[in-house]
């Protein structure tokens, strides 16, 4: 029988996609000649902000700037733990403006932010997971940052190499579940980051490469509800069949940034 699940409230940061568009390419999924319907990824983002209040969680939001299409990906601005909040610096020089406005919104709301002084992308890779942090590189964050987030929050930091572009971010192969388990795509990561989380992990869920393509790894958990791309079908069975109540949202446009549901939600952990 499936294990009795709890959701916990959660408040999240977001920012609405009124300006996104696909100016540049600063990963595989990006293809600037490319279509990219503004309204549809504007619709799509508030179907997902009305699902978030719909299961009880708080939403806040970050005023969108002209001239950052990816500010919409508020998951990467910063990472909060317990009330402090460690900010970006984006490998790409194309957003690396968005930290100010995230750092701005952060210091209205009360919090001290601090800047790394490492390349750091925020929650795209650096995912709280109970007793420690897990931490992605290999192709935005450096691991210079990871000893510079142990050092500000005091928590353990357990890196983790990424080795497949297509999951650039630590985000995009793996989602943290509850505080004592995680679902994650093991081939995004090198041998022995496999063998890390399998030890961390035993029981893990384990992705499909045809779940993770779908951004089904993308998601956002409560500890029960699971926000999660309705093309990722293999994986929400598997969270089913574990006690987990899988959410479907679309955000097929801002996939086209190579975006979903995790990269456009900062949770805020106070």
């Amino acid at each position: 029988m499936p294990e009795s699940r709890v959701p916990r409230r959660r408040r999240y940061l977001v920012c609405e996609p009124r300006h996104f568009a696909v100016q540049y390419a600063i990963n595989p999924w990006m293809h600037p000649e490319a279509r990219v319907d503004t309204e549809l990824a504007v619709e799509q983002w508030h179907k997902l902000i009305a699902t978030y209040r719909a299961y009880g969680h708080t939403v806040e939001t970050v005023e969108p700037v002209p001239g950052l299409p990816d500010m919409v990906f508020a998951a990467n601005c910063a990472v909060t733990v317990e009330g402090k909040v460690f900010g970006s610096l984006f490998h790409a020089p194309e957003r690396r403006p968005e930290s100010t406005h995230y750092e701005t919104w952060f210091k209205a709301a009360g919090f001290d932010v601090y800047r790394p002084e490492s390349v750091c992308e925020g929650e795209g890779d650096l995912v709280p997971a109970g007793r420690w942090i897990l931490a992605g590189t290999g192709f935005r964050t450096t691991r210079e940052a990871h000893r510079e987030v142990q050092e500000h929050f005091g928590v353990p930091v357990i890196g983790l190499t990424l080795v497949d572009p297509l999951f650039y971010h630590l985000d995009t192969a793996l989602f943290v579940l509850d505080e004592e388990n995680i679902a994650y795509y093991p081939e995004a990561f090198s041998p022995g980051s496999r063998e890390v989380l399998g030890r961390l992990y035993p029981d893990a869920v384990i992705a499909t490469r045809e779940d993770a393509m779908a951004f089904g790894l993308n998601s956002v958990s409560d500890g029960l509800h699971v926000f999660i791309a309705p093309g990722a079908t293999a994986l929400a069975e598997q969270l089913s069949e574990r006690g987990y109540l899988p959410v479907p949202v679309d955000l097929s446009e801002l996939l086209k940034a190579g975006g979903g549901i995790k990269c456009c939600t900062q949770e805020i952990r106070s």
